[in-house]
């Protein structure tokens, strides 16, 4: 295939890979979105296959691609959609870790330089194994702590911040021997440093911000693939690695923004550790608990309800009996709506996955900023697994997640909560909603909850 063929398609899959994004944005385009992705790998694949890049070892690469795809299938089947967080972070590691080899493959092998184009390739390699190397070391411990493996604690090696600096002083040093002598020791010396620093850097960062983590993986896995594409000298990695950096990037500062978190020490690493005043029970008061027959009535009895979905449901894999309570409330003639928390869950937009899986209409699907003034028009809210992002002590001075916008769910007439015991949420902190006059309390499993909610009515 000639290269202005293959250019073609690459600016082809390009616009595809845009239209993606575009279509990833909004729940009803969302299929599409996919779709269109789908179909620029594809392309952006098959030119590059049949690009003079590619000669001789095009079988090998082709059945590692077989390998890949096969494995990859399998996993796609048997993940339960709780444990998407987890596959998202080690799906990065992968990244981070193809940007590493890149890197020294580039290095060892590469045509004679000299000149600004030698310091231009230098520089490349040294930006592509870090990111890639903090990538991936990052991404496992991410996915450690969602699994549960780690600690979800913020919990960093001794020295924080200092020793965070050090290692990017000596990486830069590091950086400047090899572009000086050539020497790929030096790029081995750097790399183990950046393993440890991206060990560091998410260790020291509490498992409640893990949603956020996560979304800025997926910035840097993006920007390690940039790096790859500018050693490879392949246009269509470089647009592709730019995407995902960005619209990463982008996510992640929405994200701060809606837990109250500055975006610069999420880059960091020095968010999730600070302090605050955790209220015990014996201060907050009594709780009330009710049953689901009750919460029938009370469903049946309202004109406007509001769900707010969290994390729980998700364990519980509650969406589907939820989605038949709004299909049956809504035939009644009663308004049922969702309330969505942009981290809502342990990944962006993973409510709205399961909503959208359980055949939930779009269309009564709001986010926070839609729906937190309607609380105080809701005959009631049911709040089926979700804890912090409800959590009335982010209004308070001096409460760890003080500042962190909320779903304002006490504002309604009714609040049931869904939950298996008074236990806190993963922020570790008490919930004053709990003991609210008009919070009453259904414990047990979301799912059997739901499901006899659903029988009742």
């Amino acid at each position: 295939m000639s290269q202005g063929i293959v250019t073609a398609a690459y600016l082809i899959a390009a616009l595809l890979f845009i239209l993606s994004l575009a279509g990833l944005s909004r729940q009803d385009t969302a299929q599409r979105g996919n779709i269109f992705g789908i179909v620029g790998m594809a392309l952006a694949i098959i030119a590059t296959l049949a690009s003079s890049q590619v000669s001789g070892g095009s079988w090998i690469i082709t059945l590692a691609m077989a390998v890949g795809a096969a494995i990859g299938v399998r996993v796609a089947l048997r993940v339960e959609m709780t444990e998407m967080p987890e596959l998202v972070a080690m799906l990065h590691s992968f990244v981070g870790m193809a940007a590493v080899l890149v890197g020294f493959s580039s290095a060892i092998e590469h045509a004679p330089m000299s000149g600004a184009a030698k310091t231009i390739h230098d520089v490349e390699v040294f930006l592509g194994i870090f990111i890639g190397a903090v990538t991936f070391t990052g991404s496992i411990v991410a996915f450690g702590k969602l699994r549960g493996v780690i600690k979800s604690a913020a919990k960093g090696l001794p020295g924080g911040h200092q020793l965070n600096l050090a290692m990017i002083i000596v990486s830069l040093l590091l950086g400047a021997i090899y572009m000086s002598t050539g020497g790929v020791w030096a790029l081995v010396l750097m790399t183990l440093i950046a393993f440890v620093f991206g060990y560091n850097l998410v260790a020291a960062i509490g498992g409640a911000d893990m949603p956020v983590v996560v979304s800025m993986l997926n910035s840097y896995s993006g920007w390690a693939a940039a790096a790859s594409g500018f050693m490879l000298s392949n246009e269509l990695l470089i647009i592709t690695g730019a995407l995902v950096g960005s619209s990463g990037a982008i996510l992640s500062y929405i994200m701060c923004k809606a837990m109250n978190r500055s975006f610069i020490s999420v880059i960091l690493g020095g968010f999730g550790a600070e302090g605050g005043t955790v209220v015990s029970d014996g201060e907050q008061g009594e709780h009330t608990e009710v049953q689901a027959e009750d919460v029938a009535e009370m469903l049946k009895a309202a004109n406007e309800v509001i769900i707010a979905p969290g994390y729980g449901m998700a364990v519980a894999q509650a969406q589907y009996p939820v989605a038949d309570i709004t299909k049956k409330l809504r035939e009644k003639g009663v308004n049922v709506r969702f309330a969505i928390h942009p981290v809502a869950g342990r990944l962006p937009g993973h409510m709205n996955v399961l909503l959208a899986e359980a055949k939930v209409p779009y269309d009564i699907v709001f986010e926070m900023d839609e729906i937190n003034d309607d609380f105080s028009d809701a005959d009631v809210v049911l709040v089926i697994g979700a804890n912090d992002t409800v959590n009335p002590a982010a209004k308070e001075p001096g409460s760890p997640i003080a500042g962190m916008p909320v779903l304002e769910v006490w504002n309604a007439k009714n609040v049931v909560v869904f939950k298996r015991s008074m236990a806190t949420g993963y922020a570790g902190v008490q919930n004053p909603l709990f003991f609210k006059e008009n919070t009453d309390m259904l414990f047990g499993d979301a799912k059997a909850s739901v499901d006899n909610i659903l029988k009742a009515i």
